[in-house]
């Protein structure tokens, strides 16, 4: 076998304007899928035609979450495969964190897949088919120095994920979470105070409880993806629940 095959599939990905979630709608229309490309940061919808249709959606916003799924059933354009890639990260100490930046984490990381799960779960039960994969991140794992609202809101969107999977699971739909490491997206780059940000990042950081990588790389966006089609996919038919880690070995299978 090549490749992944979703041919005829509807998948949704969001979070899908850039990194890993660009990516992950990418390799999904090259796989034969018809997808929905969800983020804020597009500004006009695309043709209904096209592979890769592009909407903007704040999935902050849980009316907006359900109008999206009203409309896309009047269109029959409901998901085979939902991918959440949306993400935020927002950086500072318990005693420093802005509530603005909190509250951020927790809406867009944990939230806003809980709105779209909400609205499409009576769509995947009564097709009795399907799949739901998460992403969140290594930082679930393991606590890190000014992660804590990154951290406890991937954590919580893991333990969503679990739960939703436990209900699907009678009616044959699968949930699944991938949760990357350090991976060379805009979203790392922007931790980064220079030029030697990534080899810091391989390096580890000691002080800051932070391990490097023992395969002694970043991620791409390319690798995470990979994880998410299998799991999407009829490879992984009797996988559900799971929680992927694909950082390099970071955690050191924490």
């Amino acid at each position: 076998m090549r490749g992944f095959d979703f041919s005829g599939q509807c998948v949704w990905v969001t979070g899908a304007a850039q990194g890993i979630g660009r990516e992950v709608a990418k390799r999904f229309v090259e796989a034969g899928a018809r997808v929905i490309a969800l983020d804020l940061q597009f500004e006009q919808p695309t043709a209904r035609d096209d592979a890769l249709r592009e909407l903007p959606l704040d999935i902050r916003d849980a009316g907006a979450v359900s109008a999206l799924c009203r409309q896309m059933a009047e269109e029959d354009a409901l998901p085979n495969v939902l991918v959440n890639a949306a993400g935020v990260l927002r950086l500072g100490g318990l005693d420093t964190l802005s509530l603005d930046d909190w509250q951020q984490c927790l809406d867009v990381n944990v939230s806003g897949p809980f709105y779209l799960m909400r609205a499409l779960l009576p769509h995947f039960k009564a097709r009795r088919a399907g799949a739901i994969v998460n992403v969140a991140s290594n930082a679930a794992h393991v606590p890190r120095l000014d992660m804590a609202a990154y951290g406890a809101s991937k954590a919580a969107m893991a333990s969503l994920s679990h739960n939703a999977a436990l209900e699907l699971a009678p009616y044959g739909v699968r949930c699944n979470v991938v949760s990357p490491g350090s991976t060379d997206t805009p979203m790392l780059r922007g931790m980064w105070q220079d030029d030697s940000g990534a080899a810091r990042t391989i390096a580890g950081k000691p002080e800051a409880f932070r391990l490097g990588i023992p395969l002694g790389k970043l991620a791409t966006p390319a690798d995470v993806a990979g994880a998410v089609l299998f799991l999407a996919s009829d490879l992984a038919g009797h996988i559900t629940m799971q929680d992927v880690v694909v950082d390099g070995g970071a955690t050191l299978a924490a």
